[in-house]
């Protein structure tokens, strides 16, 4: 009997590798099949800006132009409006810089911080780590963060996901986060609104439905 099985499981792998049925064997193999998900719904969002704080993530000169990321640079009127709302409603702004040795002075001249608010060095992806932005944020009663940035799989995903597993709510505007094209701004929303333990802290939105 066990030699009749492996005889028919011969046969019908040879069958498969004949009609060009042959199971792959990665993900690679089978990258061209995948279809993509029906996008995440948007939902319009009301902040408390006494317990909110937004977290402007790497918009400077090395990252966030025409000539470098113009998918950043064409966001950038949208995300000055709104951070220049939330700072005269009393809103909590967090900068940072991401490239190595880029100082506080890189950040774009439309996003320049107010004088007292924090500049984070470049941390790398998750602003979290290496820095006291999780005891800034509780001491300052803050519940809820909004995460903007650029890119958008790095800063946006890593912090924003780590906000979450951290406990605080998390709002991305989807217009306020870029990427050098667009399918990281769309991996780092599907992510966001799908993975365990995130999805139910954070809410995809976009600039112009945020209300305070």
């Amino acid at each position: 009997m066990t030699r009749l099985c492996t005889a028919m499981g011969i046969a019908l792998f040879a069958v498969m590798v004949a009609t060009g049925a042959a199971p792959a064997q990665t993900i690679i193999d089978e990258w061209y099949q995948a279809k993509l998900p029906p996008p995440p719904q948007l939902k319009p969002v009301t902040i408390d800006p006494k317990t909110t704080a937004l977290l402007v993530m790497d918009f400077t000169v090395q990252t966030c132009t025409q000539a470098r990321r113009p998918r950043c640079a064409a966001s950038v009127p949208k995300v000055k409006k709104f951070v220049e709302e939330a700072r005269a409603k009393g809103a909590l702004i967090i900068y940072s810089v991401a490239v190595p040795k880029s100082v506080p002075g890189d950040i774009l001249k439309d996003l320049a911080p107010a004088p007292g608010e924090e500049v984070l060095p470049p941390l790398g992806p998750d602003k979290f780590i290496h820095s006291d932005l999780e005891k800034t944020l509780h001491e300052k009663g803050i519940t809820t963060v909004v995460a903007m940035g650029t890119q958008a799989q790095t800063s946006v995903l890593h912090t924003g996901g780590e906000a979450a597993l951290r406990g605080f709510k998390v709002i991305v505007p989807v217009d306020a986060m870029s990427a050098d094209d667009l399918f990281p701004e769309l991996y780092t929303a599907w992510h966001l609104a799908n993975a365990a333990r995130i999805s139910d802290q954070v809410t995809l939105t976009k600039l112009d439905m945020i209300g305070f």
